[in-house]
């Protein structure tokens, strides 16, 4: 007996899995943003892969399920270059010293905000800094199904000069700062080219996907040392170079002109805000194919809290400043032919706000259609995913979303999203 269920086993697991297909039939198909919509189409989705792609009357495979998207536009899923899923908008800087704001409840506020952030159409983001190990953890936890989200990639705890954006300890009392340190919880802080190549590598060995490092101090940091250079040309090119070297993309938070300058001449591969953008910085990003990453809902977020008491002085200060000159950059990475690549900062505003940035994108002065490209093919090109999402093509992730409208014209009619499938798996909508 125990031997015919041994052989019953073993023929079992020596089985071919049964495929999983799907077909979707689309009123109108993107498959690239930048080139002309299709008409009524099908696509055939087998195992989380587009298949093919063919005539909205294509064959139905034999036991594959239908979905009826012939009223809708369906393009490739929405990505966010620069997101920040393990933090909320809105709380004063002191609340994440509560108890509960541990690394552990850090990552399953990451999991309500990754569900969020799929269901306003974006199915993939890069997570451009937060806890290491809680970032690591809602990663994983999406990518093998167990709850729902876009691919994610992260950064972890991103570098940082003593007191500089990341430094966790600015504005803390010294016997607070001192404990911070002490524990281990400031470990991405450094202020030598050595001292920075090794945390790289040791963020690297954690698992990260992309290194993040802090080039010019930030606007919602309560420091006072200003928006310009903070780690030097040397400190920059080691975290780079460290970077590049396990097989790593850099970014580059970055407002002030010389400090982007400078990250740029040290081979970042993006650079995040850019909000005080010129052309001699941009002449080193093009030179350097450098992206630009404008977060342009950053500031809209800056605007739900300027004036209100919530920020520190120093913060105020600092959002009052570069408020002013919101969305320049775009005009002059244009000009200087620096590509764009669309992120949003979400953390800073409420998460799910996010498709809202390609109407901002628009209105300084991009084109719908690049904007949508900035959205979807382009970040998968900066993000080093574009063989595997950022258009619709047999072989690619079944990245995709339905929406009314058309994009290409209208960059609010990303707002309209009724349908989202991340690697052949559709997101709950409520």
């Amino acid at each position: 007996m125990r031997h015919i269920l041994l052989a019953a086993v073993l023929l079992v697991a020596a089985a071919p899995a049964v495929a999983d297909t799907v077909v979707i039939r689309a009123g109108r198909l993107i498959t690239d943003a930048a080139l002309p919509a299709r008409g009524a189409s099908s696509i055939i989705v087998t195992d989380g892969k587009i298949v093919s792609i063919g005539p909205a009357d294509a064959a139905v495979p034999a036991g594959a399920r239908v979905i009826d998207l012939s009223t809708k536009t369906v393009m490739p899923g929405l990505i966010d270059a620069h997101v920040h899923l393990t933090q909320d908008s809105g709380l004063p800087w002191y609340a994440t010293l509560r108890p509960k704001f541990s690394e552990p409840y850090a990552a399953t506020t990451g999991l309500k905000n990754a569900l969020i952030t799929a269901r306003a159409g974006f199915t993939t983001v890069r997570d451009a800094g937060g806890p290491t190990l809680a970032s690591l953890a809602m990663r994983d936890a999406v990518a093998e199904g167990a709850f729902p989200g876009p691919r994610i990639l992260v950064a972890g705890a991103p570098l940082s000069i003593s007191g500089g954006h990341a430094d966790n300890t600015v504005g803390l009392a010294p016997e607070i700062a001192d404990g911070i340190n002490a524990s281990g919880q400031n470990s991405s802080v450094c202020d030598t080219p050595d001292a920075c190549f090794v945390v790289v590598r040791k963020l690297a060995a954690k698992g990260v996907n992309q290194i993040k490092f802090m080039a010019t101090g930030g606007v919602l940091d309560d420091g006072a040392i200003g928006l310009e250079q903070h780690f030097t040309d040397a400190e920059m090119k080691a975290i780079v170079t460290a970077a590049h070297g396990v097989g790593l993309k850099a970014m580059a938070h970055a407002h002030g002109a010389r400090g982007i300058e400078a990250a740029a001449n040290a081979g970042v591969d993006s650079i995040e805000h850019g909000t005080y953008l010129d052309d001699r910085a941009a002449k080193a990003m093009k030179a350097h194919e450098t992206w630009l990453v404008p977060t342009l809902m950053a500031y809209e977020g800056l605007k739900l809290h300027v004036g209100k008491n919530f920020y520190t002085p120093n913060v105020e200060a600092k959002a009052l400043e570069t408020m002013k000159i919101v969305g320049r950059n775009i005009g002059v990475a244009q000009k200087n032919g620096v590509r764009i690549a669309l992120g949003t900062d979400a953390a800073v505003y409420p998460h799910g706000r996010n498709a809202e940035e390609l109407a901002l994108m628009v209105d300084h002065g991009m084109t719908p259609t690049n904007a949508l490209v900035a959205a979807t093919k382009g970040a998968a090109e900066l993000l080093g995913v574009g063989a595997v999402t950022g258009t619709l093509d047999p072989g690619k992730a079944a990245d995709l979303i339905a929406i009314d409208g058309d994009p290409q014209r209208d960059p609010k009619a990303v707002l309209s999203v009724s349908f989202v499938m991340t690697a052949g798996r559709v997101v709950p909508m409520r």
